[in-house]
């Protein structure tokens, strides 16, 4: 098992927040202490200035978006095409989130610090890309945080129609090889997209309350 980080001094004290409220705080920082402690407690960070920038945004979506591995909907045509890609995991961890910032796609708000930031989160073992790759190069990928049975997904990119799919799927393979049932996918929130996907809304109220649980199953084989 990784190993966890130390306190953080912050405190992320979410039954202080207003129902429906999305936005929980401004500030901190994002170093590895304060990140884990977030993602433990129901929390992410998205910067909130133009672009991302400064400050800081701390967020806990009501409602929340959330994925069980075993309801994501894998289409015919995606089965098909996933045929057509290799599914890796952590073979290039930076180069999937910097090409989810990529300038023309909505992950603009993953800044440099962002970026840094969450490399170094998966060198210690807590962060993690599931990626689709075709003729030797990444087509299309996923990236997130793991801790126990959350995977806490970030953002995603395609280069080829239906490689970030792929991944997805990649993802939910791994999150039940083992039969475990508590594991899920925090999506913070769904879209229509995802939605087809199996996505579903929780008020932030049930996400809180079944969180500690899902931190409680082991991590995927693969990643402990």
């Amino acid at each position: 098992m990784p190993t966890p980080p130390p306190p953080t001094p912050w405190d992320f004290a979410l039954e202080r927040v207003t129902p429906g409220e999305d936005l929980i705080g401004i500030g901190a920082d994002l170093d590895l202490s304060t990140l884990f402690e977030a993602y433990s407690v129901g929390v992410f960070p998205m910067g909130i200035g133009e672009q991302g920038a400064e400050p800081i945004g701390w967020w806990s979506p009501d409602p929340r978006g959330i994925l069980r591995p075993r309801e994501l909907k894998v289409s015919r045509s995606l089965r098909k095409a996933a045929a057509h890609f290799e599914v890796r995991v952590d073979t290039d961890f930076r180069a999937v989130v910097e090409a989810c910032a990529a300038p023309d796609r909505d992950g603009r708000w993953i800044t440099p610090e962002i970026v840094d930031s969450y490399v170094g989160l998966h060198e210690a073992g807590w962060a993690h890309s599931v990626e689709a790759w075709q003729d030797g190069r990444l087509a299309g990928g996923l990236y997130g945080v793991a801790i126990g049975g959350l995977f806490a997904g970030e953002s995603m990119f395609h280069h080829v129609r239906d490689a970030s799919k792929v991944a997805l799927v990649g993802l939910r393979d791994l999150l039940v090889a083992d039969g475990d049932p508590r594991r899920l996918v925090d999506v913070q929130w769904q879209t229509p997209h995802l939605a087809t996907l199996g996505v579903r809304e929780v008020p932030r109220e049930e996400y809180l309350a079944i969180l500690p649980t899902v931190l409680r199953a082991p991590l995927p084989a693969c990643w402990a």
